[in-house]
């Protein structure tokens, strides 16, 4: 690689690292749960398996080629397949992110909204920033049948003209997808704080009603 490859490759390994930093100093994070990937045209640059976010050095990320082949850095994360998968389903997914944040696998626990919704539309921007978010049913970590179930998800509400950012997979935590970090950031962190407060009024809120909705639709663009 050569030129503006090596170029886009050196800023998503910087990207990489400043979000997992980021993530860990702000407790989205623990130990070595968790993932980051960035596309770069046809490859994929990922966290190495087992490595810890907040302690990523940018060298160590592993670079996998579009047949999958890794091509530098050390052995990908053994979420890399659903990563792939979903650029696959969404064009608009550059940036992946996936952690066990505490709210939203405490969610899991605790029993979500629906299946189709785990969370109520509560709050103006969970609706605007946020939108359906999926239960993806428990598999190991890593299992390959995973990257079915979450493109399944993706293709039907593509169909549905309410595309997904997000899907929560039982008991291991969310999986958020953007164009570029910072919306990528910007979903799991609404997604997280709703759940939250969601879990902090033992989950009585009321949603939106449907007129709040639809204006929101109207006035924001909002895919719900």
């Amino acid at each position: 690689m050569t030129g503006l490859l090596d170029t886009a490759v050196d800023e998503a390994r910087d990207e990489i690292v400043r979000v997992g930093t980021s993530l860990f100093n702000r407790g989205y994070v623990h130990a070595s749960a968790g993932n980051i990937s960035a596309r770069i045209g046809d490859s994929h640059l990922i966290t190495p398996t087992d490595a810890a976010l907040g302690f990523l050095e940018r060298d160590r990320l592993a670079l996998v080629d579009a047949q999958g082949e890794q091509r530098a850095g050390d052995r990908a994360s053994k979420t890399l397949t659903l990563h792939r998968r979903i650029c696959a389903a969404d064009p608009t997914a550059r940036f992946i992110i996936h952690t066990h944040s505490t709210h939203l696998v405490a969610l899991t626990l605790a029993g979500v909204w629906s299946q189709d919704d785990v969370l109520p539309p509560i709050t103006p921007y969970f609706v605007m920033k946020v939108g359906h978010v999926p239960l993806i049913p428990y598999h190991r970590p890593g299992d390959p049948r995973v990257a079915d179930l979450v493109t399944a998800r993706i293709a039907d509400h593509l169909a549905g003209h309410t595309p997904i950012r997000a899907v929560l997979l039982d008991r291991l935590g969310p999986v958020v997808w953007g164009p570029n970090a910072a919306a990528a950031l910007a979903v799991l962190e609404e997604l997280e704080e709703t759940a939250r407060l969601w879990l902090l009024t033992d989950r009585r809120p009321r949603p939106l009603t449907t007129d709040a909705i639809d204006e929101l639709r109207t006035a924001f663009g909002a895919a719900w």
